[in-house]
Formats: structure tokens, sequence, C-alpha cells
């Protein structure tokens, strides 16, 4: 089946997926790392203090995902949907107004929790339980708004704020948010509850059966795949946390950083929808241990490049490791553990994930106020990711037996 063909055939859910993981964007870091310069002046915020209240908002959004990503077990994608939409309406209405120091940590939880935590897990959740034969295609295609929002947001947003204050333009996404909940609804007039229930059944993990969360967490390739699960989303959060000051550094201006921004979304789109065709030809067992590997090209050409040219060869590799990482990771856990309790299971990769988000600023800010450059952490995420790169050979490469 074509992608095209297969886009046409399921396209209401497919769209319900996009809408979703492009709306995740507001609690995404590549966002609120937009205003990072404007919050800091704002609430008078170090480097170190604002990594550090970025890290006590994600970290306390990771702990609660355990919980509430369970959640996408019990209810429909759009009651479920509709209501973390509106969730995260508030949030962005919340970093808007508030005006105290003191609740900028509340404000970034909201925001995480709501936006990169459950609009991102409803979405890739359902694409996992309602397509099984095609769940690479349909998270390929679903997770498309991830880069959708990568490549307009960040440039769209920079350049409105020379002309707008930037708590208005927080507004503009609390209204875009709430006017997408209407539109899930009607996309998922008939969910593919029927279909998926059929499909599930018969979407078992190792061993021929269904996994559930406690026993994944007794098993042994859960733990293998905690540094590949930190690692993206520690460091490719810290590096778009930490775009402004890595462009100050290199002596670019923030704008001229931004403007590659929709080259890395393009080539981890390609990378993405290559993913999604060879995951469902190859499965993720042949395909996952290998796809951090130009995460290292990526972070030793930020940290020994001065040129945007480097600049921009490193956000090609980087890209490649990000747009697979949007379908292997997410097929991985259907395949290896089964459907029946996905979202549970999910749920604690996930945290793992936002956890992963909250370490990376937060110890790069900290290590910069201590007099320890950018440029040197990223030759140590380097050799972090070869590190996970061998975790996953040997992990993976022992539960496939079992498959």
């Amino acid at each position: 089946m074509n992608l095209y063909r297969f886009f046409l055939d399921n396209a209401q859910w497919l769209a319900a997926g996009i809408l979703l993981t492009f709306l995740s964007s507001f609690g995404q870091t590549f966002f609120i790392s937009i205003f990072a310069g404007e919050i800091r002046e704002s609430f008078g915020l170090s480097h170190g203090d604002w990594g550090l209240t970025y890290t006590i908002g994600t970290s306390v959004s990771a702990a609660v995902m355990i919980w509430a990503g369970g959640l996408t077990d019990i209810f429909r994608t759009r009651v479920i949907g509709g209501i973390v939409l509106a969730m995260l309406s508030a949030a962005c209405l919340f970093m808007a107004l508030n005006m105290w120091a003191a609740l900028l940590p509340v404000v970034i939880f909201a925001l995480r929790f709501t936006g990169q935590g459950m609009t991102s897990h409803i979405a890739v959740v359902s694409m996992g339980r309602w397509f099984v034969a095609t769940r690479g295609k349909a998270l390929s295609v679903a997770t498309l708004g991830f880069s959708i929002g990568e490549a307009i947001l960040p440039l769209a947003f920079v350049a409105l704020m020379v002309f707008v204050d930037w708590r208005f333009l927080w507004v503009g996404a609390a209204i875009v948010a709430l006017l997408a909940i209407p539109v899930l609804v009607r996309l998922l007039k008939q969910e593919r509850t029927p279909q998926s229930h059929a499909e599930t059944d018969h979407a078992t993990g190792m061993l021929g059966r269904h996994w559930r969360r406690p026993e994944m967490l007794r098993h042994f390739l859960f733990w293998f795949m905690i540094p590949a699960l930190l690692g993206p989303s520690a460091f490719n959060t810290a590096f778009f946390f930490q775009q402004v000051h890595f462009a100050e550094i290199k002596g670019w201006s923030h704008l001229e950083l931004v403007a590659l921004f929709p080259l890395y979304t393009l080539a981890a789109v390609s990378a993405m929808m290559l993913s999604g065709s060879l995951l469902d030809r190859f499965g993720t067992a042949r395909l996952l241990p290998w796809y951090q590997l130009p995460m290292v090209a990526a972070f030793m050409l930020f940290a020994l490049g001065q040129s945007l040219f480097s600049a921009l060869l490193g956000l090609m590799f980087l890209a490649i490791s990000a747009g697979a990482n949007q379908t292997l990771p997410n097929a991985f856990w259907a395949e290896f553990y089964g459907t029946r309790s996905l979202g549970a299971i999910k749920a604690m990769a996930a945290a793992v994930m936002v956890l992963g988000s909250a370490l990376g600023p937060g110890i790069t800010g900290v290590l910069i106020d201590a007099g320890i450059g950018i440029e040197t952490q990223y030759i140590g995420v380097a050799a972090f990711f070869v590190f996970a790169t061998v975790c996953m050979v040997i992990g993976v490469r022992r539960a496939a037996r079992l498959l």
C-alpha cells in the first residue's frame, strides 16, 4: 500500500494524530525556548536559574505522566484528547498572565505535562493501538505534526516578537489550542475503536503475550533502553533550550540560527518517513540499536564547528536520529510488549523521556554558570550517545530472540 493511498483510506484518524502532535509544540522545548531571553529578563533569572526552573517543572510532569498516561487505556482519544487540549490552552494562558517568578515552575509543569507529555502521548498511543501491520506508516504520518511545528513556529514567533509582546503570543497559542478541540472531536466522530479492539487482540509482544507494566519493569530490556530514552530527550532538548546562548557564543544572531530549522525539519521528516517504511519491512529489532549514532556526529559538529554551515551539517545529522526517534521507539513498545496495556507501558517510557528533557536544560544551565562551556559539554554528549548505542545493541539483540 503506497503512502498516498494509505493516507486517503485513514485520513481522519491520521489527521487527528497530526493535529495532536502539532499542538504538543506549545509544550515542547523548541517552542518554550524561543522565549528564553524574554523570560530570563522578565523574571531576573540566570542561565542556571532558568535551567533549574525548567528542570523542576518538567520533572514533576514526568512523575505525573506515570499515572496520567495510563488513562489512554481507559478513555477514548476524542474524550481525553479534548480535555487535555483544554488544559493546554489554560497552560498557555497561564504563561501569558503570570507575573511571579515563584509560579514559573508551575507554569512550566502545566505546559510540559499537557503539551510535551499528554498531547503527544495520546497521539502515539492511538497510532500504536489503531494500526498493526502499518504501524510504522501510521506513526510516520501522524508525527508529521511535530515536524510541522518545528519548521514554522520558531521562525514565525521569533519574527513576530519584533512587533508583538511575547506574552500576547502565548495568548495566541492558547486560542489555537482551544479552537482545535471541536476539530479533534469532529475528526474522531467515528473512532477506530472496533477495529482497534480486533487488532489489539492479535498484537502480542515477546513470548507471544501482552505484557503489563510491572512485568516490563522487571524485564532486563527496559533497563537497557533507559540511556536511549534519556539521551534524545535530554540533549535534543538541551540544544534547542540553549539555542539563544549557542548562537551568542558562536557569534551568530538568533534569527540566523532559527533560519536553519526548516531545513532541519525537512531532513527530519524525510528520515521519519523512511524509518516508518523500513520499520514495517524489517521491524524495530534490526533498526532500533543503531539510530542514535548520527547524534554522535551532530554534537561533535556543534562542539567543534564555528560556521553556520557546520551548524547546518550538525542539524542534518541530528535530524536523522530525531526523525527516526518519532517512529522506532514508539513502535518498539507495541512490538516487544504487546498493545493491551500499551498506554500504561508507553506512559512509563514517556515519563523517562520527560525526565530526560528536564535534566538536559538543568544540567547544561548549571554547567554554563560553573564555567563549563556548551561546546565542551557537547563533546561529552557525543560520548553519551556511543554508550546508549552499545546498551541498545546488547539489550535489543537479546530480547529479539523472544519475539
